[in-house]
């Protein structure tokens, strides 16, 4: 391994990295549990020195396989007690602490609803919509729950035997099979409903790398409508060995409002931002304010993509004179 391999933290993350690789199944079972139990705890503690876009190519190939397999587990878990879940004859939402990471979910949906509460100004939002949902819709149904006691959800999700576990787990609910919807798709098919929504989540996996998941931000900024608010989860430091970051100066179009890096087993950050409308869209206010936010321009597409419009204007208007 490269030079970057002098970090005990980095050099132990591969160690589980090869261990979880080698793996015939990642569905639960002893042996998978614990070894994704020990990489989250060496992910989890904040750690100022890491940062994984400056480490070498080896490891940035690691860290994108890693997440990868991080997403299917994730996904093998939540199928798995979303199974055991609907097979309580009463209301299965009552059972849901016995999923291991419950916990986790009461505390980001809990974060996700005052950083909403922040930026909404007083107004609650009509509709959600939530991209990548999965079998196990815990966000959606933490917050119908507890936070947004009349709000409609759209649970969005490419994969139809997710959805239909997850509309099973909620159909025996009086409340939330009334107010939670699932359908079947790929966000990028998804185009005039996205104007319906109020707020919309983009879950941590949709989007694996970098290039997918500035493709699916795109996408939302095209078809939201101006002024509704876009809940993104990131990750900081040693967490993004487990899930994509997402930096203030890739959400072109929209206006960053809050970004929270948690520092409890919450792992995943927070990114607040709000669709601008037609008119107010001024690039330079927007792009000092991503670079205030400490933002790794690398990805400077944002800026070129403005600049590449304003120069063919340019260009344009200097043919015609010359014409």
């Amino acid at each position: 391994m490269g030079h970057c391999q002098d970090d005990q933290l980095v050099n132990t993350i591969y160690d589980l990295y090869e261990k979880i690789s080698k793996l015939e199944s990642l569905k639960p079972c002893e042996d998978v549990n614990t070894l994704f139990k020990q990489l989250v705890s060496t992910c989890i503690p904040p750690n100022p020195n890491i940062d994984v876009t400056k480490m070498c190519e080896s490891i940035q190939e690691m860290r994108s396989n890693l997440i990868k397999i991080c997403g299917e587990a994730e996904g093998h878990l939540e199928h798995h007690f979303s199974s055991i879940l609907t097979s309580f004859i009463d209301n299965p939402l009552h059972h849901l602490n016995l999923f291991p990471y419950y916990n986790n979910y009461l505390k980001l949906s809990k974060l996700e609803f005052d950083l909403l509460e922040q930026n909404l100004n007083g107004s609650v939002p009509k509709s959600v919509a939530f991209i990548g949902s999965g079998p196990l819709p815990l966000t959606s149904i933490v917050l119908a729950s507890f936070h947004l006691k009349d709000s409609i959800f759209h649970n969005f999700d490419v994969d139809p035997s997710a959805n239909s576990v997850a509309a099973r787990l909620v159909s025996s609910d009086p409340d939330l099979s009334q107010r939670m919807f699932f359908h079947t798709a790929d966000v990028m098919d998804v185009t005039e409903s996205l104007k319906g929504f109020d707020v919309v989540f983009l879950a941590a996996l949709v989007g694996m790398d970098k290039q997918e998941k500035i493709k699916v931000i795109e996408h939302l900024e095209k078809h939201m409508s101006p002024g509704a608010l876009l809940m993104l989860r990131s990750a900081h430091g040693p967490r993004a060995f487990l899930y994509p970051i997402v930096e203030p100066c890739d959400l072109q179009g929209f206006q960053v409002l809050s970004v929270y890096h948690p520092t409890d087993e919450v792992i995943n950050s927070i990114v607040v931002s709000r669709k601008m409308g037609g008119d107010e869209i001024n690039g330079v206010d927007h792009m000092d304010e991503a670079s205030e936010l400490g933002c790794n321009c690398s990805q400077i597409h944002t800026i070129m993509n403005k600049k590449k419009s304003i120069i063919e204007e340019f260009a344009g208007a200097i043919e015609e004179q010359l014409s």
